[in-house]
């Protein structure tokens, strides 16, 4: 079954690659050490990101990467969009996993704003899977 693109998908679509392209930038900036982008945080948040283990930052990789690949994906009418949206939502479950369960991110990275930025990064990626879930169902992406 193939459907005419609706509007909302390029609108949905869009707007999910410029979001996770902020968190993409985001994540280079950081792993580059980038001193004028690193520069607004305190040393405390400063020695937290640079010593996080190796699987943190590969969750947090693919949790971007994969947001990009997916949004993308979403704006080709590719239904792989949906399952590589919802690997994007299992990286950014890891990631909270090691900021609020196994380690002190929620005090260095700024308590109740930080668990809400995170609460909104989740529902977010939550929201595209299912967006894109429903799109295939629809027989939008193929």
């Amino acid at each position: 079954m193939n459907t005419k693109t609706p509007l909302h998908l390029w609108i949905v679509g869009v707007l999910a690659l410029l979001w996770n392209s902020f968190g993409a930038v985001d994540y280079l900036m950081t792993q580059s050490q980038n001193a004028s982008y690193m520069a607004s945080f305190s040393q405390q948040q400063l020695d937290y990101f640079y010593a996080q283990p190796l699987w943190m930052v590969c969750a947090w990789a693919v949790a971007i990467w994969s947001s990009v690949l997916a949004s993308i994906l979403l704006l080709l009418r590719k239904k792989l969009a949906a399952p590589i949206f919802l690997v994007s939502w299992l990286g950014l479950i890891l990631t909270c996993l090691h900021s609020y369960v196994l380690s002190n991110g929620y005090e260095v990275m700024g308590g109740n704003s930080a668990l809400a930025f995170s609460a909104l990064l989740f529902v977010i990626a939550g929201s595209l899977f299912f967006y894109a879930r429903a799109m295939v169902n629809k027989g939008v992406l193929n």
